[in-house]
């Protein structure tokens, strides 16, 4: 399930959790609102800081190393790439929507429709997303659903921080003096409102794709994908509706034979 801690990415990991606790750490030192109560006895908010600031790294080194859903073998004992039977096949009529059985020209292994091949990881990913390179893995069908949940806790983790940290800049008369006294909270501030920015463009993008049931690979390169770029402009096979995608993307586990629902909805259309 999950991959080499010291393999590829070791770096990109290592350097996150040591900025995490960095930023944390300043938190901490500087006279903010955590030093504050820490210094009253007051523990009841800086505890749960932390425990949401160790929450957001074991969130991240599970998505970064989890299998996000690797095409290792073809499944020999099933038919048309998960799901659908010859038979099958032959009830469809002809639409403008066809597919053919693929193989990978990198792994030459059968790609279940919605996989790709990711150069970086050397591997077909199910229900490819994207690689992203700030967990140094790729999205895709089985950590997904983690990765946004990563996400979400991660900006709740930066939000409260910037938070503090504004509460731990000093009043000086004189701009040379005030950031003598704050430049390395300041810095810190900005860092943190710049990773917010970014996570909430993250979040919020990845929401939206999920309600819609796409994926960040077949948004962007629709016009590409043999399975897709045979449908019309605002036509997505895969949609079930906004409530049936989130429900099934957070609270169904297990794989999807998205073959199944891609001709379900072709043979409704005809």
């Amino acid at each position: 399930m999950f991959k080499n801690v010291f393999g590829s990415g070791f770096l990109v990991r290592t350097a996150h959790v040591i900025l995490t606790w960095v930023i944390t750490l300043i938190l901490f030192l500087h006279d903010t609102e955590l030093r504050k109560q820490e210094e009253t006895g007051q523990l009841v908010q800086p505890v749960l800081f932390v425990l949401l600031v160790l929450v957001s790294v074991l969130l991240y080194f599970a998505v970064s190393l989890m299998d996000p859903g690797f095409i290792l073998s073809d499944d020999s004992d099933l038919q048309f790439t998960l799901g659908v039977t010859e038979e099958q096949q032959d009830m469809i009529p002809p639409t403008s929507k066809s597919l053919r059985q693929r193989r990978c020209g990198h792994c030459l292994l059968q790609q279940p429709m919605r996989s790709k091949h990711c150069q970086t990881c050397q591997h077909c990913v199910r229900r490819y997303d994207h690689h992203c390179p700030w967990i140094e893995n790729c999205v895709g069908e089985r950590n997904h659903r983690w990765f946004v949940l990563y996400l979400a806790v991660q900006l709740l983790v930066l939000l409260w921080g910037l938070h503090i940290a504004w509460t731990g800049f000093s009043y000086v008369p004189t701009w040379q003096l005030w950031l003598r006294t704050n430049g390395m909270l300041l810095a810190v501030a900005t860092l943190v409102a710049l990773l917010s920015l970014i996570v909430l463009l993250l979040l919020g993008s990845h929401l939206y794709l999920v309600s819609l049931n796409t994926t960040t690979w077949e948004f962007m390169s629709r016009h590409r994908i043999s399975y897709l770029k045979h449908c019309g402009a605002d036509e997505n096979p895969f949609d079930r509706g906004t409530f049936h995608n989130l429900w099934g993307f957070f609270c169904v586990w297990g794989s999807v034979v998205w073959e199944q629902v891609y001709f379900r909805e072709g043979s409704d259309q005809v």
